[in-house]
């Protein structure tokens, strides 16, 4: 039921963000940034969709769950790489943070290989009273969770760092509503990191992957997410600043006039 949940999560964002893609993603050439948005958008649909429908299926072998395991990881890699390349944006693209963010996250991702040695997770056959497949994982998993959240605390410190040590004194609204805004977002996306943890560290192996489609879908949306707004708020920003430009000029054309005036009188 959860998983299904999650798909309909995904469905109906996408159909309330719709309209920020065209505009913020649509008419952008393409390049690193957009690939990555792409894949993060859309191929969370083929994972969550595999893992809805494996879990409807009641009866039959079960399905090879090789594909449905490098799907999930290619879409959270990806959300991941957009909040880095948002970090980077952040830090005004400087080549320190840029190589310092890289280096961080290829060490999170050769440790998470190295602790998920096994199969993040697989289909265990049930028995023979119950027909179909349960979802289950290895203890192992909630490493491979943990270490994602220390990766996304980084992030987060880095983010708050640059918000209260550079613009702490700030009171522009935009501003305040890119890094908060971002900060809320990644918060969330703690939030159900470290509730996937503790759920492979604690609870019984049969609720080991209740939220793992969730896991999925709320790394897609809140990454698309917090691409939009910050699109959206740089483009504000350039119109505000825009709008200074010209009706300095305005000001100081009104201002030349009135001297050459006062001169020709």
């Amino acid at each position: 039921m959860q998983d299904l949940g999650g798909l309909a999560i995904l469905l109906f964002d996408y159909c309330v963000t719709f309209q920020d893609e065209v505009q913020w993603t649509w008419s952008r050439p393409w390049g690193l940034t957009r690939v990555i948005f792409t894949i993060s958008r859309y191929l969370p649909f083929i994972g969550s969709g595999m893992t809805a429908y494996a879990a409807l299926r009641v009866s039959g072998p079960c399905p090879p769950t090789l594909a449905e395991n490098i799907v999930h990881i290619i879409s959270i890699v990806a959300a991941e790489a957009l909040l880095v390349i948002r970090t980077w944006a952040f830090w005004q693209k400087s080549r320190k943070v840029l190589i310092g963010l890289i280096t961080f996250s290829m060490v999170t991702t050769i440790t998470a290989v190295a602790v998920n040695v096994n199969p993040n997770h697989w289909l265990i056959p049930g028995g023979q009273s119950t027909p179909g497949c349960y979802f289950e994982s290895s203890r192992n998993a909630a490493g491979v969770y943990c270490i994602l959240a220390i990766f996304e605390c980084g992030i987060l410190i880095l983010t708050a760092y640059k918000r209260f040590h550079d613009y702490r004194e700030s009171q522009k609204s935009i501003v305040t509503a890119v890094y908060s805004g971002s900060m809320l977002y990644m918060l969330c996306i703690i939030a159900i990191t470290v509730t996937n943890t503790i759920i492979d560290a604690v609870f019984p192996f049969g609720y080991s992957n209740m939220f793992d489609t969730l896991q999925l879908v709320i790394h897609s949306v809140l990454a698309s997410r917090i691409l939009f707004h910050l699109r959206s708020n740089n483009d504000r920003a350039y119109e505000m600043h825009m709008r200074s430009v010209v009706s300095e000029a305005i000001r100081y054309g009104r201002s030349s006039q009135i001297q050459t005036n006062g001169i020709m009188v």
